[in-house]
């Protein structure tokens, strides 16, 4: 009789479904703190309590458990979008409140971001469900910033200026909200009025890929 290539999913009946929180949970941490590429399989189950081959149970590998982590990151913050898409806020109330849940978001889990948005892999891995999802995430900030320019006036809209400024945007709140994370212990100024001071900078950058974006599509220089 010919064994099955990878017994350990035979036997998932073995394996309760809270299991597979529990490794998430520890690889989360283990990755955040001690960095992706020094933990193994061996040290998530000891963090665990279980055997390696029972992380099989759930996950391919290492990899797939780090594409879960994003993908849940990523899943996490759109049901927040999707809740204030609900709301029915004018363009850029909308633009402006997304951008502080982000921040927000980012401070509350460190963990999730650090692991998503601020660790080095160290080597090339294909992470379909954080591509797909980070995309749609993406995408819904795009398409945020395309109706701020219409409703300022901006039309045709650029395509190009959308995509200035929606990177420009990002890269705003995603800089301080690394920072905050990384750098706890910097004498930062009050948190709130920093956070409110940056998104208004982020919002700015609509009023600067307009400008910068000629009518050709090319970046000014």
């Amino acid at each position: 009789m010919t064994p099955p290539s990878n017994p350990s999913r035979r036997r998932a009946s073995d394996c309760p479904d809270s299991l597979r929180q529990e490794i998430l949970d520890a690889a989360r941490e283990l990755f955040a703190i001690e960095g992706y590429g020094s933990v193994s399989l061996r040290k998530i189950a000891q963090r665990v309590g279980c055997t390696p081959m029972a992380i099989y149970c759930h996950f391919e590998d290492k990899a797939d458990i780090l594409d879960c982590i994003c993908e849940e990151t990523f899943t996490r913050f759109a049901a927040l979008g999707d809740r204030l898409d609900k709301a029915g806020l004018p363009p850029g109330e909308r633009l402006r409140k997304g951008l502080r849940n982000y921040v927000e978001f980012g401070l509350a889990h460190p963990h999730h971001y650090q692991l998503t948005f601020m660790t080095p892999l160290g080597e090339a891995l294909t992470l379909g469900r954080r591509e797909q999802i980070g995309q749609r995430a993406f995408d819904r900030l795009r398409g945020h910033v395309a109706a701020c320019l219409a409703e300022r006036g901006t039309s045709p809209v650029d395509p190009q200026a959308v995509e200035m400024a929606s990177q420009l945007i990002w890269a705003a709140v995603h800089g301080l909200t690394s920072l905050l994370i990384a750098r706890p212990d910097f004498p930062w100024a009050e948190r709130e009025r920093l956070i409110a001071a940056t998104v208004e900078h982020a919002i700015a950058a609509l009023g600067c890929a307009t400008e910068n974006v000629p009518a050709t599509g090319r970046t000014a220089r």
